[in-house]
This record gives C-alpha cells, structure tokens and sequence, in this order.
C-alpha cells in the first residue's frame, strides 16, 4: 500500500518484484485463494478478462484456465520489474493469448467492453477506491464481472494476535513506512477496502462476499446488470 507518487511505490515493488513473485506463488494456501477469486467472475471460454494491478502475473494461469486459448487475458501494471517477471512466465508458458500492459490501474481506461476485471491486493494503492472501481465497471459488458481480493485487518473474536502480525507485514510492504498517512496505514487499507465494497454492491448485482484466513483475507464479486 501507498500514499506516495507512482516513482517511490514503482521503485520499491520493482526492487522486490522477484521475492514478491516467489512469495506470490510459493505462499501456502494463496494459489486457492486466487483460485476461488477467479471463480467469482464466472469466465466462459472465449471471454476476455483485464486484470488491474497483475504483478507478476500470479494469476494469469488461472485466469487462462478459464478463458482458454482462444479467449484473452491482458495484464495492467505500472511497475517494470513486476511486468519483466510477469513476460517471463508468459514466455515460459508459451501463452499467445496473455498480453501486459504498463498502465496504472487507478487511471486505465477499458476502451471496449470486456468480460471481467479482476483486482487481488491492488485496493490499497488507490487514493479513490470507490471512483477507480466505478469506472472498471462502467468498461465491463452488461453481464460481465468484477471479483476483488483483498487482506485488511479482521473482526472476527480473538483476533488481536492476528491483527497484530498483519500490521506488521503492512509496514513491511508499505514505501515510506507510516510517513505521510494521517493515520496508521492498516486502518487506511481497511478504509479503502471498504470504499471499493460499496462501490461494488452500489454497482452490481448477485454479489457475495467471503472471508478467509482467519477473516484477514476477503472475496468480493459481482455482475453487472445485464439491463444496464
């Protein structure tokens, strides 16, 4: 999570960007969070799918998985070291179908209509989560689906240890530390998380919404109306 220009947060995820990816895929239990996130937007073959905020592309072999070869997964990032890993995994794979793009997620504009946008801890960076995700959805067909993942503190009984250990982590993956917040930045992360649920459920239909993790880690997805 920042608060500081694109330059210090690009430096900084740019500088991590391998130790993040192997955390990203490594980490017990997140390639099933990521899984079950994907199953949110309800891909059929053939749709295309934007992933804002894609990093290094941890999600892109479920996402193609679902889409399959002849659908499109594209990859927005405005950082390099985190798309330069993300090009070597479609390489790897040999993927056609999954393009990157260097955008900034809070700013992107979807020219045509797709299928669905994803977003997995990607809230935390956007000044204006309400706005940012108002818009993904107004680039998203009638039908189509928006799915959120997200770690914020939890609110579930004894979770004092628990937030404690995530503080800690969000100092850790926050550029600059606590300097230039107004409050502590797990309490501006949960803030965010929240601004983008109530866009989502203002938005969209058939929404749902899951906890996960000891109630640290949610789900979030919905449709768009189909008559809109």
């Amino acid at each position: 999570m920042s608060r500081r220009g694109p330059s210090t947060a690009q430096q900084f995820y740019g500088r991590w960007a391998r130790l993040y990816d192997l955390l990203a895929v490594a980490t017990p239990g997140l390639s099933r969070l990521r899984s079950r996130v994907v199953d949110e937007l309800r891909l059929s073959p053939g749709d295309t799918v934007v992933e804002m905020g894609c990093g290094t592309g941890a999600n892109f072999p479920h996402l193609r998985r679902r889409v399959g070869p002849e659908g499109m997964v594209i990859g927005v990032d405005f950082t390099r070291g985190m798309l330069e890993q993300a090009r070597d995994r479609i390489d790897r794979e040999g993927w056609e179908n999954v393009h990157i793009v260097q955008a900034d997620a809070a700013t992107f504009s979807l020219r045509e209509d797709v299928d669905a946008v994803l977003a997995t801890f990607v809230i935390g960076m956007l000044d204006d989560p309400y706005s940012t995700v108002s818009r993904w959805l107004d680039g998203i067909r009638p039908g189509g689906g928006l799915a959120l993942l997200d770690a914020g503190q939890s609110s579930r009984a004894y979770s004092w240890p628990v937030n404690q250990a995530f503080r800690g982590l969000v100092l850790a993956s926050t550029p600059g530390g606590t300097s230039g917040f107004e409050k502590p930045p797990w309490y501006v992360l949960d803030e965010r998380i929240a601004e983008s649920r109530r866009a989502l459920s203002d938005r969209t239909v058939a929404v749902r919404d899951s906890q996960h993790a000891l109630g640290v880690v949610r789900i979030t997805g919905g449709r768009v109306a189909e008559n809109q």
